[in-house]
């Protein structure tokens, strides 16, 4: 195995150029440059709708947040919602899960759960799901990033734990364009190494004086960045909204349809020896994939007790049908209204072959293939966001009081049953086979009894969340001070049920209520001082909670007769933002800790941990001409601070590395944009006793882009230029892993209208 493991050189490159741009920047200064040369290359100047109580620019608010707009999200080749974080600092994104199924999370907070756990995903200010870690069903599978999005807001900490509920962590949230500005775009890509076709659409501007409107989607199809032999990618999206803007405010009309189908990439056979990672013969990581035509059908019990036969191409199956509304009204004598409603229906399956073995450490010709296959019944979800807000004048001072009231309502309804099958040891086109190598349509192990007949259950669980909280603003002069609460309350009702594998249906004796409440309330207090126009800092404390859902559908009783276990994080940041010539920089000191529980289905382990972290994050641009150089780093030291395990505490979290930075420099000359996104990471320990090691790794974008005109521009476009061999993830007990995809490249004409 080759292994294109983490280098300083990279590094050297990204801190040569940024103290290169530092030494410039000082340069202007002391040569008394004038203030109006400057230019604002991180758009400090731009106003934060995410997570804070006052719509103010960057610059003047005491959080850590960072924008990518649509041309920047444009250049990072980033091919999923999970791949494009991962350019933002302080975010750890591990896309290697193909359209969705992303572990997400920020600031040495472990990923301890599958998703997003503490860093919720919104669109548009409301969240995609209520919960970011349900199993089988994370928010970024029910999110695309396409041609209607006008940019992303990453909060990282802040005051994202009062203003967002089960957001502790921060928030990412996709703003859409509303056409506030006429016009679109319409762009065909295809893969060039792989057999993939898109095309995306959008169009915005003026229904009269008054009104605005957008529109956009996209259509694919395709086998997708892994040789899967079938049209793995087939699907698309289509959203739109309308806008009418009164002389006090203004309404929006929203609805969403997605009906997409992507490919489902889990973790394939390696082996572990002296604690690093070893490919089997026949198996690379960058593009097994196990759904092959031995494996098309599957039969499995479902949510009404009789059999369903799934086609297992659907890979990654998501609908969702959303319609929203939001507003605001100025009242007059400084009172606003704001208001966001959405309704969304979300279905769906999950299917996908996940490795339970490694053949014996690549010895035996097979090994055995789990096949999760969860049926989606029902990820619906309804959400209300209002708050009233007065603007006060103190003297020369002024004071702005929030108070609001968040209510979700989110079902989660799913069914698993997962046989097991025997797959020929093969990275493409694995045929199913019996004990003695024979091929075989039928399962090793039937549903009902895989990992010890645990796995084959179904439970229909309503959450019920209600959320009071409340802001006060100070802005005086230069200093603007901010402290805000949260009441977080849930209720959770519904119930689960096991398949009896005698009766072959679902046994109603092992129906388990789900009954129960939990609240927590949560604070936040920051603080910002503007030094001048180009220079602030700022500092904030902040404390959040996370609740979980169907992770707690295991073990203690949920009837409301036992406590219910929180996940909780404190955290501590103090920042400063500068801005001088071509060059811009937003650095955050930060300290987290926290305390969760968790339970790991594929281990059927219960864990009880405790977590700290320190760090600094550093996040930059610099342009020069023609030439920008965006990046930004993040060093994090992490330990477990308790546990169950005790053997496991003073280790580092799994999957934790010291240093990840990301590097996009790009240059335009004549007709030409060309560009590269590197994001680099040092090595890991792939298990909390950090007895395996993940080695580090950097994955290169890179771009070139030739403006036929005005309107029409070509674009080439590779992932993965150097085809790294890159692992996110491994099974604690080292049978097997997940790394990032292939190479691949596309094609794509756009012209704008």
């Amino acid at each position: 195995m080759q292994h294109h493991a983490f280098k300083l050189r990279p590094v050297a490159v990204a801190v040569s150029l940024s103290l290169l741009a530092l030494g410039s920047a000082w340069a202007q200064t002391a040569a008394n440059a004038p203030q109006d040369t400057n230019k604002d290359t991180m758009k400090f100047d731009q106003i934060v709708v995410t997570g804070t109580s006052t719509a103010k620019s960057k610059m003047k608010q005491s959080v850590s947040v960072s924008t990518l707009d649509s041309e920047q999200m444009e250049k990072t080749g980033a091919s999923s919602v999970a791949e494009l974080l991962r350019s933002i600092p302080g975010i750890r994104s591990e896309s290697s899960g193909g359209e969705g199924n992303a572990n997400i999370t920020v600031r040495g907070v472990p990923i301890s759960a599958g998703g997003s756990r503490y860093m919720p995903m919104q669109e548009d200010g409301l969240p995609v799901l209520l919960f970011g870690d349900s199993n089988f069903a994370t928010s970024d599978q029910f999110l695309r990033a396409d041609f209607n999005i006008d940019r992303v807001e990453v909060i990282r900490g802040g005051s994202a734990s009062t203003l967002a509920s089960n957001s502790p962590g921060g928030i990412i949230n996709f703003i859409s364009k509303t056409g506030s500005e006429n016009g679109g775009a319409a762009a065909i890509t295809t893969g060039v190494l792989q057999r993939q076709n898109r095309l995306d659409v959008d169009y915005g501007g003026s229904l009269g004086p008054n009104t605005t409107f957008h529109i956009g989607g996209f259509q694919r199809t395709g086998e997708g960045v892994r040789p899967a032999g079938f049209s793995a990618e087939n699907g698309g999206q289509l959203r739109a909204n309308i806008t009418q803007n009164l002389d006090n405010g203004y309404v929006r009309f929203s609805v969403k349809q997605l009906d997409d189908r992507t490919p489902t990439l889990l973790p394939v056979p390696v082996t572990v020896s002296n604690g690093q990672i070893n490919t089997i013969n026949g198996i690379d990581p960058r593009t097994a994939f196990f759904i092959t035509p031995s494996l098309s059908t599957d039969r499995t019990l479902n949510h009404d007790g009789g059999f369903t036969n799934s086609n297992t191409s659907d890979g990654l199956r998501i609908k969702s049908t959303a319609v929203g509304f939001e507003g605001m009204l100025k009242l007059g004598d400084g009172w606003k209204l704001e208001e966001k409603f959405r309704k969304t229906e979300n279905s769906g399956r999950f299917i996908g072959a996940f490795a339970s073995d490694n053949g014996k450490n690549g010895t035996s010709p097979f090994f055995s293939a789990v096949l999760f296959n969860t049926s989606l019944d029902d990820l619906g979800n309804t959400f209300n966001d209002i708050k009233i807000s007065k603007e006060f004048d103190v003297g020369t001072s002024k004071v702005t009081a929030v108070g609001g009231i968040f209510t979700g309502l989110q079902t989660i309804a799913e069914t698993w049953f997962w046989n097991t099958y025997n797959m020929t040891l093969t990275g493409t086109g694995a045929q199913v086979v019996d004990a003695q190598g024979a091929p075989t349509s039928k399962p090793a192990i039937s549903g009902f009894n895989t990992f010890g007949g645990c796995c084959a259950r179904t439970w229909n669980v309503q959450y019920n969340q209600t959320a009071p909280y409340a802001a006060l603003t100070l802005d005086s002069g230069a200093l603007s001070l901010d402290a805000s609460v949260r009441s977080d309350r849930q209720t959770a009702n519904g119930y689960t049920l096991s398949a009896n594998g005698t009766t072959q249906t679902w046994d109603t004796n092992s129906q388990k209520i789900v009954n129960y409440s939990v609240s927590h309330n949560s604070y936040s207090m920051g603080a910002n001082y503007s030094i001048n126009r180009d220079l602030s800092v700022f500092a904030r404390a902040s404390d959040g909670v996370q609740f979980s859902a169907d992770r707690l559908l295991y073990g203690n009783p949920l009837d409301g007769s036992a406590p219910i276990s929180l996940n909780q994080i404190q955290q501590q940041e103090v920042g400063a933002k500068w801005r001088t010539g071509g060059f811009s920089l937003f650095s955050t000191l930060f300290s987290a800790k926290t305390s969760e529980s968790n339970y790991e289905v594929t281990t059927q382990t219960f864990t009880a941990n405790k977590y700290s972290a320190n760090g600094l994050e550093v996040e930059a641009v610099w342009t020069a001409g023609d030439f920008r150089l965006a990046g930004g780093g993040t060093w994090t030291d992490a330990k477990i601070d308790d546990s169950k395990d005790p053997t496991t505490v003073g280790k580092a979290p799994r999957r934790q590395a010291k240093f990840v930075y990301q590097l996009a420099p790009s240059y335009s000359f004549n007709s030409f944009d060309i560009g590269a996104a590197l994001v680099g990471t040092g090595d890991s320990y792939g298990d909390d006793a950090n007895t395996i090691t993940m080695p580090g790794f950097t994955n290169v974008n890179a771009f070139v882009t030739y403006r036929i005109n005005a309107k029409a521009q070509l674009s080439f476009r590779m992932n993965n230029l150097f085809n790294t061999l890159g692992y996110t993830e491994i099974e604690g007990d080292g049978h097997a892993a997940r790394a990032i995809s292939q190479r691949s490249a596309t094609v794509q004409l756009k012209y704008a209208f």
